[in-house]
């Protein structure tokens, strides 16, 4: 058993941290509070490559593994979680289901533009009605003449606005009263689609998060991805290796919050003495560091799984649910160290904790992690 990075994962690790700390984290307070979308960061980043790092290298990518990608989220997390959960969603979610279910055709079409940062990834799964529950699908597609005509909505679809096309499922027929769901590849110029980006969050400011509408949407039968009715069971290998780039993001948040409220406890002094040089703020600053190790461990083990071609899916949910946890207890206590200060947006503490929220709820919330869990257990 070797922990160690490869070369490779260590060039990659070195890469990120340098572009990170001087191209990322510079503007992170900025985005946070106006909202704007790093799109020159993904330029820089599709300009070294990393825009289809984990896809093969005939279609643009660099045909590198998932504990790379999992490094380059943590990175881009640490620096700045809206920059990291655009990246993760790219890759995981809007490139991902291209590249397993893809025809050749289509990959060459679809995947290739993904992958040389030319569109950005996205996913289409969760509608008002089907959230944890993503068999209550509503959206429709009907076939007719060689043609998919789609109608409804989806919700809270990250990087949308950016992408030129993206997969989304839909109902395509009913057998014995159960609807038959399949995915679809849509381009997002098509007349009757519409993405409305007006959504007000807690955290994660500079992320693009959007709602489609879709009316009488028609694309030929060619754009079906993968089998017929087997839609629900593609995303859901999909969101497998997505929960290790949420896992991801969480370790880098948490680092991040670790970093600032270690510096702090140094810096800070009360009753004549450093925070850090009381033992209950040893403790938490112990505790805090234990378990950013463990995350990281268990989000490596998954993409190291999947890596081999292993299953993965209760790793990749075991990684999810921790990181997700621990990134929220890591920040909290970073804000209890700095006392009034961490309440403050100046000390930028308070910012970990608003976006690592949503890890708790994205890509199945930490409910439904458990019950994957439990149900790979054999519950």
């Amino acid at each position: 058993m070797n922990f160690d990075l490869t070369q490779e994962q260590q060039m990659v690790k070195k890469l990120m941290r340098d572009f990170s700390n001087e191209e990322v984290a510079p503007g992170a307070v900025d985005r946070d509070r106006s909202g704007k979308f790093p799109v020159e960061i993904f330029q820089k980043l599709s300009e070294m490559g990393m825009m289809g790092l984990p896809f093969p290298e005939k279609y643009g990518g660099g045909g590198a593994d998932t504990i790379s990608f999992a490094i380059v989220t943590e990175e881009l997390s640490r620096a700045c979680a809206s920059t990291g959960i655009t990246y993760s969603a790219h890759i995981s979610l809007g490139g991902a289901p291209l590249n397993l279910f893809g025809t050749k055709e289509q990959k060459q079409k679809y995947l290739t533009p993904i992958c040389t940062g030319e569109s950005f990834g996205a996913f289409g799964l969760t509608e008002p009605n089907a959230g944890s529950d993503a068999g209550g699908t509503e959206t429709s597609a009907v076939l007719s003449n060689g043609q998919y005509t789609i109608n409804g909505s989806k919700v809270y679809i990250t990087n949308a606005s950016y992408a030129k096309h993206l997969a989304l499922t839909a109902v395509t027929g009913r057998e014995d009263g159960k609807k038959e769901i399949s995915a679809i590849i849509v381009p997002t110029d098509l007349k009757g689609f519409k993405i409305i980006d007006n959504y007000e969050k807690m955290g994660l400011h500079a992320s693009n998060t959007t709602e489609l509408l879709l009316e009488d949407v028609v694309v030929p039968e060619e754009n079906l991805l993968g089998e017929s009715g087997k839609g629900l069971q593609q995303f859901l290998v999909t969101l497998d290796g997505g929960r290790i780039g949420i896992g991801a993001m969480a370790v880098g948040i948490a680092q991040a919050a670790y970093e600032r409220a270690l510096k702090y406890s140094k810096e800070r002094k009360q009753f004549g003495k450093t925070l850090s040089s009381f033992q209950i703020t040893q403790f938490k600053l112990a505790d805090m560091a234990m378990k950013i190790e463990l995350a990281r461990t268990m989000v490596y083990k998954a993409a190291w799984l999947k890596d081999q071609g292993r299953m993965f899916t209760k790793e990749a949910s075991m990684c999810k649910l921790y990181a997700s946890e621990i990134a929220m207890e890591v920040a909290d206590e970073a804000i209890q160290i700095h006392g009034g200060y961490g309440y403050m947006r100046e000390y930028e503490v308070e910012r970990y904790l608003r976006d690592a929220k949503l890890l708790e709820i994205g890509e199945g919330t930490s409910e439904v992690q458990r019950m994957v869990i439990a149900r790979q257990l054999g519950c």
